[in-house]
């Protein structure tokens, strides 16, 4: 249970699905709060939950990232550590967390203007990593991620207390629109969808391969659907998607020949660290969900 001293806003994993209006602020840094992004965007990014920038990292800089994640999940000690997470069909690796801790190209990247400069300016504060990965979507056949909010999950399992959470997806390949690329509702954000059914014990084991708890009901995603529409977000390598944390969104299954590959990194403010999980019996690891709030310089 959470610490008697936080109050819950957002009850979710409970016997029946509830929405619940925001009650955070999207922006919360001041009008003149320095940083990349121009005040017309962060406006955009306000009103839809997102923001998508064509060219954050340069063709060369993506080639040299993309060698660095080829080497990571072509490694054996890689492959073996907790951290990373493998396909349930193919047996390949999906996703390799922490990848900030394991890569100094990565760590380098986490600190780099561009992208802690706009976390620190939507958030109003110092940030830190809550979790950093890699994600790798090889063709024919590499499953996609069923609707969800992280939010939803980072409060119930981490103990996240506020929406004062940014997420980037700096794509690494090219993400087309039959590649399984990222799917938002544009607004989702605005209304948090508390989920119904209780967390099991070691939860994170099953979720990071196919979610399960902490998924909407078909009826709340049909309503929220019918509200907000859905964006599908393409782009050449290097570019990136910026999210709020409350977004409903998803990816479907890449079925075609051309992989779909991303570093993917959570910003949280150290204003909003985190305490015990809302609606788990026990916390995630730390790779999940962080527990050192040391602010990116």
């Amino acid at each position: 249970m959470a610490t008697a001293t936080v109050t819950d806003l957002y009850p979710t994993r409970g016997t029946t699905e509830v929405t619940v209006p925001r009650k955070d602020p999207v922006i919360w840094g001041s009008p003149d709060t320095p940083g990349p992004i121009p005040t017309a965007d962060l406006q955009a990014y306000e009103r839809d939950g997102f923001l998508a920038v064509d060219q954050l990292i340069t063709p060369d800089e993506v080639e040299v990232y993309r060698r660095e994640l080829d080497r990571l999940v072509t490694d054996p000690a890689i492959r073996a550590d907790e951290r990373s997470i493998v396909e349930p069909k193919s047996k390949e690796i999906r996703s390799v967390f922490e990848v900030h801790r394991i890569s100094q190209l990565f760590a380098d990247l986490v600190r780099d203007e561009r992208v802690v400069g706009r976390a620190r300016q939507i958030l109003g504060s110092d940030v830190y990593v809550h979790q950093s990965r890699i994600n790798v979507k090889p063709g024919f056949g590499a499953s996609g991620f069923y609707w969800h909010s992280d939010f939803e999950t980072w409060h119930a399992e981490d103990g996240l207390p506020n929406m004062r959470t940014v997420s980037v997806s700096i794509a690494l390949t090219e993400n087309l629109d039959t590649n399984g690329g990222l799917m938002i509702m544009p607004g989702s954000h605005r209304t948090f969808l508390g989920c119904a059914g209780e967390t099991p014990k070691d939860n994170y084991k099953k979720s990071l391969q196919m979610q399960d708890a902490g998924t909407p009901s078909d009826e709340a995603l049909t309503a929220l659907a019918g509200e907000h529409g859905i964006r599908l977000f393409t782009g050449s390598a290097g570019s990136a998607t910026w999210f709020d944390c409350n977004c409903m969104h998803g990816s479907g299954d890449n079925i075609t020949p051309f992989p779909r590959s991303n570093v993917f990194i959570v910003f949280n403010s150290v204003e909003n660290t985190a305490v015990d999980p809302f609606a788990a019996p026990v916390r995630r690891p730390d790779f999940i969900g962080a527990r050192d709030f040391t602010p990116v310089r």
